[in-house]
């Protein structure tokens, strides 16, 4: 008798029996892979990968089974149609729940296929206050929303900035529209004056015609809704039209990529932005120790949204954990009352499934290196 041939047998019978007793439970994540934003939507795919792979080195039992966390990603390139086509997707494969999308555009029309279907859908990044807005217990996200974003930047511009004719561009997109109307709502309240109010979209290049406008408005700071693969270039522009003023934007231009996309049109200090989420003083080590894991893992530094996706795919699955069980119906109840110490702080829900307390930190860029100035609530 060959036992060497035996031994191999047995050992993959083995292996056979270990991985049939594991239960699969797939979990999607939907973000731009492709175009403009690819960036940071590898940054957010690449969160919620660690977090997986994490989950199962723990070897955790949901209803008595071993289980097996498995990682649907899909690409939605931020746009809308291609959104809501990729939700479809990951609703016939039969997930137990998403992270994602990235952006507001997108994760609005796909939140009611989510809901349609009972799949919990928790957005790491998308902060257009109508997200959850529409009534869908299905709904949450793990960072502040606009209102809380645009806002607090608005009053900064005018109480702590001290601009005194401020112009706003936005994007037209769901989140670029709603974090400047926030904005520009703040600026108002706190007695700051609008001097001009253009118009972009979030494929564009060419930006002379609106700053050649605005420039003429004599403004002293000029904020943008929109992401970071369009600041970039209108920053260039601006330094090419002479205009050598304050700009300021959301979270979708607050990436450490910002400063090579705007090249040497950023002075030190120019530009500050704030990011919807942010860690106190308590969790920086914690932030930091993620922040090491995941450039070893990856190679690459974190972007924006990586924790936000890594603590988002872990709720959802300490949701299940108390639910003892996987089964969207029987575990969505536990997910709307959860309180989950994250890297990025205590995630608990309010009833319409936004974050309690999320804070924001506001950055400015020194040296081509974007440096903290400071977190608020």
């Amino acid at each position: 008798m060959n036992f060497k041939l035996v031994s191999i047998a047995v050992a993959a019978a083995f292996a056979t029996g270990t991985a049939a007793a594991q239960t699969v439970v797939k979990l999607g994540h939907v973000g731009p892979t492709t175009g403009g934003i690819a960036h940071l939507g590898k940054d957010n795919e690449n969160g919620a990968k660690l977090a997986i792979d994490e989950l199962n080195a723990k070897g955790i039992k949901i209803g008595g089974q071993a289980v097996k966390f498995e990682l649907l990603a899909e690409d939605d390139a931020a746009d809308p149609k291609q959104g809501t086509a990729a939700a479809q997707k990951l609703v016939d494969a039969k997930v137990a729940g998403v992270i994602g999308h990235l952006n507001s555009g997108t994760t609005i029309p796909a939140s009611k296929i989510y809901h349609d279907a009972g799949v919990p859908q928790i957005s790491p990044s998308a902060t257009n206050p109508k997200y959850t807005q529409q009534g869908f217990k299905t709904a949450f996200r793990v960072v502040a929303h606009d209102g809380q974003l645009g806002g607090t930047l608005g009053r900064y511009a005018v109480k702590e900035s001290k601009a005194t004719s401020i112009a706003i561009i936005d994007d037209r997109t769901a989140y670029g529209q709603g974090v400047a109307d926030e904005f520009e709502k703040a600026v108002k309240g706190a007695g700051g004056k609008v001097v001009g109010r253009e118009f972009t979209n979030d494929k564009a290049t060419d930006f002379n015609a609106i700053l050649t406008k605005l420039k003429g408005a004599k403004p002293d700071l000029v904020f943008y809704g929109g992401m970071d693969a369009v600041a970039g270039p209108m920053l260039r522009q601006m330094k090419q039209l002479g205009m050598q003023v304050k700009f300021m934007g959301g979270d979708g231009i607050c990436s450490s990529e910002l400063a090579k996309l705007a090249g040497d049109a950023m002075a030190d200090g120019q530009v500050i932005c704030a990011e919807a989420g942010g860690v106190t003083a308590d969790k920086a080590k914690g932030m930091e120790e993620f922040r090491d894991k995941f450039k070893k893992k990856f190679g690459t530094e974190v972007q924006i949204y990586a924790p936000y996706v890594y603590d988002a795919t872990m709720t959802m699955v300490a949701a299940m954990q108390k639910a003892d069980s996987a089964d969207p119906a029987k575990y969505l109840p536990e997910l709307s009352k959860i309180s989950y110490d994250g890297v990025t702080g205590k995630i608990v829900f309010d009833g319409k499934g936004d974050i309690k307390d999320g804070a924001l930190t506001l950055y400015t860029y020194k040296g081509g290196k974007r440096e903290q100035m400071m977190v608020v609530k």
